[in-house]
């Protein structure tokens, strides 16, 4: 728990927010001593969000901390861990040694994503996840804040990687969001779709929480008339 921003992306962070209303010091990283080992526990298959209020690639963790995670992760494959940041450009130096090619092969349970707020941020950070391996590689395009075009690293290009699956959310605060059009959301779904990646429309943003069908989110969580919670298939 606990990061430092870098970009436009995180001026209202959520993760500040709750930490701040918790009594919680949000510049200091924190380890949970209660809850880091709890996937070993659970047997039926989850999804995990790994460090939720943080950044798994922050450079004040301790690299011991993210040796630790590892471990787990590979003593728990029945999960699915994603790794979502803000600093692709740390990923490949904190990575397990032989992550490649060596014991850890490249963990078929772990996920690497970046977060891209707009096309700057996105051209940037996906260029640099694509170059690590990963099972799956994703993009978390939350807050959006402009429109993005992905085409480039999506798998009709051909390239030797390419991202699987796309996250939107319009920003969530209770005093003054930034908008989302929800053109933007509309264009990485068809983008998506075009491709035959997994689209998933998080939150439309605002400062309420809706219920439309989905599940409580900021916004509500429908498009067009749906709900899209699409994630890539692993074969």
């Amino acid at each position: 728990m606990g990061c430092a921003k870098v970009s436009k992306g995180c001026k209202n962070c959520y993760a500040e927010r709750d930490m701040k209303r918790f009594g919680r010091d949000f510049g200091t990283p924190t380890r949970s001593k209660t809850t880091f080992e709890d996937p070993l526990k659970w047997e039926e298959p989850r999804r995990i969000f790994v460090c939720s209020w943080s950044d798994f690639f922050l450079e004040t963790v301790p690299d011991q901390w993210r040796i630790d995670a590892y471990m787990v992760m590979h003593a728990a494959p029945q999960h699915t861990f994603m790794l979502l940041t803000k600093r692709p450009q740390n990923m490949a130096a904190m990575l397990p040694d032989g992550w490649s090619d060596g014991m850890w092969h490249q963990l078929p349970n772990v996920w690497l994503g970046v977060s891209a707020e707009n096309q700057r941020r996105a051209d940037d950070r996906i260029t640099l996840l694509l170059q690590v391996p990963a099972a799956v590689h994703f993009v978390s395009a939350e807050p959006l804040l402009g429109p993005l075009d992905l085409r480039e690293y999506l798998p009709l290009t051909d390239a030797s990687a390419a991202l699987r699956w796309i996250i939107v959310g319009g920003e969530s605060d209770p005093t003054d969001p930034r908008l989302m059009d929800l053109d933007w959301a509309r264009s990485i779904r068809d983008q998506c779709q075009e491709a035959g990646v997994a689209f998933f429309h998080k939150q439309s943003g605002g400062k309420r929480l809706i219920d439309d069908g989905g599940g409580k989110s900021w916004g509500g969580r429908e498009l067009d008339g749906r709900i899209w919670s699409e994630f890539p298939k692993i074969e």
